[in-house]
């Protein structure tokens, strides 16, 4: 039986941004397309496989609270295990796992092969087709031509991608795959603002090469902290990875051949991660220091294949291969893939809306590092919001987006559209405004209910939440309540910094009568303990609602605004922001400009 030409989405790229724009499409309904240039290599983690850390963890509670699919994978094949920054309050506290490789993407290409409607095709995307101006196809490299209502493209660091080793340069996607040229050039008559950026991987090792006994053993934790709320406990053995450093000998090696690395040679133009530099970066901006920590992690359970983390590098091999073996415990390591810098072409994310779609293309929606963001769970996040809104304009639905306050999804999308791209753009918790509110535990709360609207959250994960929030409800309640020999409730008790809420268990479960929803506890007991600051927060988020809740009409004249700059002017003119909250957000826009503005448009 031939396949039809013919789909409601067709999905560009098969990485973490497309696998969630192509399922989010198909549980949607909509009959949909994703077309990778090889079926087996379906998310694969092309750098460092692990999900999660600082920030990112939030951002795959997230996309697992909408419906999304990161975090159940992860859970079924992660092999370390960690929750970080626990030494600090619970807004900052985010979950990290090590996966196994190839595990991941097995797993992944399973889930994504039992959407009823989602069709996975190998093939080599030539272009988007455009008619009157807005997207209605794709162009294959073998002719033939797939008709569609909306297209994701979805092409991480495949577009125009060149990867870098010390000289020698060449055309790639990842290293050993083809890269997207007549897509990237194809794109690039569009009329959109484009950049080029850079980022990179370190070398691989033989794990039976390596003198084990020398490292600092770092093992994950007693018990693990899932990312899926349908997660209810971690079973799979794990692993340990171990701790490194480099050496004045490695310093040495460097500084004597850092001309000949690609990143310091000239020879690459692309910007590079400021939160992630090379080797290379680190003993020349930090010459004062007297080594760097360097991770050894291993890539699964049933490979011997080892990714030296902290070691990211554009050196030659030879130069490599000894800057390896000059550190101790690895003099007789042998390297089985050199690390290597790529650059590739991205577009200026302020070229987008909200929702993730081209302004200027109608139909044409846009994920992952084509947006200037570096990071698997980044681009997971946005290819979950830009698959949801494929399929909500095709179904007449307005376009879904998270706000600032009630998502780190949606201060990533807010900072991309407003503040553009000029590096590899990476998530931290600092750069959120309401990080209490912001928690790993709450994120169902914030999220589940736009997921069951959107139709990604089916009946087994919604009643779950709902049992959660009614036990919730059932002990905060009994907190309050419940009065000691002092007078004291419990809830205030639970205030003290040495209380805990798990002294309390036995006497909760009885109340309850049944077995606890997994995190409830902890977010009861969150919740109680900084009640006061979370208060004052939703205060501030009230302030920051009313300011979004500005709106700037579509078409506004903003030469029309008197006592604007110039160059005021230009950035609103770019940016197009949709409300006066975004605008305030946009570089070198003042409170000053903001004022008149707001004083104009309450005239109108």
């Amino acid at each position: 039986m031939i396949r039809p030409s013919r789909y409601d989405v067709i999905v560009v790229g098969a990485g973490h941004a497309g696998c969630e724009a192509a399922r989010a499409c198909a549980r949607m309904g909509l009959n949909t397309a994703m077309v990778t240039m090889n079926i087996d290599l379906i998310a694969q983690m092309s750098c460092n496989p692990a999900i999660g850390g600082i920030a990112k963890g939030h951002l795959v509670r997230e996309i697992d609270a909408l419906g999304g699919i990161m975090g159940e994978v992860t859970d079924a094949v992660g092999i370390q295990f960690r929750l970080l920054n626990t030494s600090r309050g619970p807004a900052v506290w985010s979950p990290r796992a090590q996966c196994d490789k190839k595990q991941y993407r097995i797993r992944m290409k399973e889930v994504l092969e039992r959407e009823p409607n989602l069709r996975i095709l190998q093939a080599e995307v030539a272009g988007i087709v455009i008619e009157n101006g807005q997207a209605v196809g794709v162009a294959l490299h073998d002719g033939r031509e797939l008709r569609c209502g909306a297209v994701v493209v979805t092409t991480g660091t495949f577009l125009n991608g060149l990867a870098h080793i010390g000289e020698q340069r060449y055309s790639c996607g990842r290293n050993g795959e083809s890269p997207a040229v007549m897509l990237g050039n194809q794109l690039r008559t569009l009329g959109l603002n484009w950049t080029r950026l850079k980022t990179g991987t370190p070398p691989r090792l033989d794990g039976r090469s390596i003198d084990w006994s020398v490292f600092e053993r770092q093992a994950g934790d007693a018990v693990p902290t899932p990312f899926s709320f349908l997660t209810e406990r971690i079973e799979r053995e794990q692993i340990h990875c171990y701790l490194a450093y480099t050496t004045a000998e490695t310093h040495r090696l460097i500084q004597e051949n850092v001309h000949r690395s690609a990143m310091y040679s000239g020879q690459i133009e692309g910007i590079g991660p400021r939160y992630c530099p090379s080797i290379e970066d680190k003993i020349v901006k930090f010459p004062e220091k007297g080594r760097h920590q360097i991770f050894l992690e291993p890539e699964g359970v049933d490979t011997n294949e080892v990714y030296v983390n902290g070691m990211s590098t554009s050196l030659p091999w030879d130069v490599q291969a000894a800057m390896v073996a000059s550190i101790p415990g690895l003099e007789s390591s042998e390297m089985i893939r050199a690390g290597y810098a790529i650059e590739y072409d991205a577009i200026d994310p302020r070229e987008l809306s909200h929702g993730l779609e081209v302004k200027k293309i109608p139909g044409l929606f846009l994920a992952g590092q084509i947006n200037g963001t570096s990071g698997y769970e980044e681009a997971g996040c946005q290819g979950l919001v830009a698959g949801i809104n494929a399929a909500r304009m095709l179904q007449g639905r307005p376009l879904f987006s998270v706000g600032r306050t009630e998502g780190y999804t949606g201060i990533l999308i807010d900072d991309l559209i407003s503040k553009g791209a000029d590096e590899p753009y990476r998530m931290f918790t600092s750069r959120a405004e309401f990080r209490l509110h912001l928690r790993i535990d709450n994120a169902d709360e914030r999220l589940t209910p736009h997921g069951r609207e959107i139709g990604l959250v089916r009946d087994d994960r919604w009643a779950l939440f709902q049992r959660k929030q009614a036990q919730k409800k059932v002990i905060a309640g009994w907190l309050n309540g419940t009065r000691q020999s002092n007078g004291e409730t419990l809830a205030v008790w639970l205030r003290k910094p040495d209380a805990s809420i798990e002294s309390l268990r036995e006497r909760i479960g009885a109340v309850l009568g049944e077995e606890p929803v997994a995190g409830v506890f902890a977010l009861v007991e969150t919740e109680i303990k900084y009640a006061g600051y979370l208060q004052q927060q939703d205060r501030q988020i009230q302030r920051l609602k009313a300011a979004e809740g500005r709106r700037i009409p579509e078409e506004f004249d903003f030469a029309r605004v008197p006592g604007l700059s110039t160059e005021v002017r230009q950035k609103l003119e770019r940016v197009r922001p949709g409300t006066l909250g975004q605008a305030g957000r946009i570089p070198g826009i003042t409170p000053a400009a903001i004022a008149v503005l707001d004083v104009y448009l309450s005239l109108q």
